[in-house]
């Protein structure tokens, strides 16, 4: 009798692995996943005690599925120098919109269609658009929307854009 209960065990534990492992991956893949911010570049908004104390966020990857971002939103991003690696930046411009560099080669930069500006909020401090230029929108990976860890700095991110960093009026 024992020996028929650890097999129907076996049996459900073997079949509840191949539903959940697929499902998991599919969300994990399309829906939302956790990821660790490391360094400096975010802050004040992401790890503001430093390199000490990593925040952990919830990245929104069904946000993102139609390319759908605002100014000030906090995004994750495929690095264009290195698409091993994911980088997490706040927009700053879209498309057609024209921004003053902050020592990128060219003082103006206008957005090209299908790209967006972004910038680490920690200027100076950043490996950004400021370095590399405008960033395609087939590189974004998810929209930050929650700090999840440490508990005390649990909460909602929010889209705020700049106020000093910001395209140039449209009739300039």
């Amino acid at each position: 009798m024992a020996q028929l209960h650890g097999r129907r065990y076996i049996k459900a534990f073997v079949s509840g692995f191949f539903v959940a492992v697929p499902v998991t991956v599919t969300f994990l893949d399309r829906v939302a996943c956790v990821a660790r911010v490391e360094g400096v570049s975010m802050q004040p908004s992401l790890n503001p005690v430093g390199r000490n104390q990593s925040d952990v966020v919830l990245l929104n990857r069904w946000n993102v599925r139609n390319y759908d971002v605002h100014r000030g939103d906090i995004v994750s991003l495929v690095s264009p120098r290195n698409p091993e690696q994911k980088i997490i930046k706040r927009v700053v411009a879209l498309e057609g919109d024209i921004i003053k560099t902050l020592g990128h080669k060219n003082r103006f930069v206008k957005v090209p269609r299908g790209h967006m500006w972004v910038e680490g909020d920690h200027h100076g401090h950043s490996f950004d658009s400021n370095a590399f230029g405008p960033i395609s929108l087939g590189l974004l990976h998810a929209h930050a929307t929650y700090i999840l860890w440490p508990p005390n700095r649990w909460q909602k991110l929010k889209t705020l854009p700049s106020l000093e960093r910001h395209p140039l009026p449209k009739d300039n």
